[in-house]
């Protein structure tokens, strides 16, 4: 299978079109205090304009169940990511609601220190990819900060191919460098937020094209 690409945190169907026109498998949608953050209803109107065959996908953080089972009905979401340190619970109670058609990410802050600290979620049979994220004191993600790709691709990354497991890596990742982090970590899939963007919350045409083209070239290769 190709790599998994998802130009992620939209805000506007431009940007989201743009995604889809370069190359991107999914698009996501944060819906958490961001200066990225969108409403159910903004997105309820721009995913009738998008193929039906690009996967949307909202992003929560420190949501429960009802929050976020009505985001996705009312937005028309085909997955979550759930970008926190969710319940075990949540993950199985979206699953036994929506079935199996609909996508469930689970973050992962990679830290080198603790890296074995993947079990739980590599456990969980409800999830279908985990996001390997970076992360600061003041953000859980979109922070443009990229974590030890070696001390990751040793040890997760590794860990996750014999387990096999789907890990999307993220954070940091720019048009220049994600053939670098493809090459060291061997994804599954990649996520870019920041490292597309001309200011928080719009896209860089460029860049959104150029990270695709980087991506689906180191895949390849």
């Amino acid at each position: 299978m190709s790599l998994w690409i998802k130009i992620c945190a939209n805000t506007s169907l431009d940007d989201a079109q743009l995604a889809v026109d370069a190359g991107a498998d999914a698009v996501g949608f944060v819906f958490a205090s961001s200066p990225r953050r969108v409403t159910p209803e903004q997105i309820a109107d721009l995913v009738p304009h998008l193929p039906a065959g690009t996967e949307k996908i909202g992003v929560f953080v420190d949501a429960g169940l009802n929050e976020i089972a009505n985001t996705v009905e009312v937005a028309r979401l085909t997955g979550v990511q759930l970008h926190f340190d969710a319940p075990p619970a949540l993950a199985a109670q979206l699953r036994s609601r929506f079935g199996p058609q609909l996508r469930i990410l689970r973050v992962l802050h990679f830290d080198a220190a603790n890296a074995g600290g993947a079990e739980g979620i590599f456990s969980d049979p409800s999830i279908d990819a985990i996001l390997v994220d970076s992360r600061t004191a003041a953000a859980v993600g979109g922070t443009g900060m990229a974590y030890d790709w070696a001390t990751a691709g040793k040890t997760l990354f590794q860990s996750a191919k014999a387990r096999e497991r789907r890990l999307v890596a993220a954070g940091g990742l720019t048009p220049a460098n994600v053939a670098a982090a493809i090459a060291t970590l061997r994804p599954w899939g990649v996520d870019v937020v920041s490292g597309v963007e001309s200011a928080p919350g719009r896209k860089d045409p460029a860049k959104v094209r150029n990270f695709i083209a980087n991506a689906r070239v180191a895949d390849r290769t």
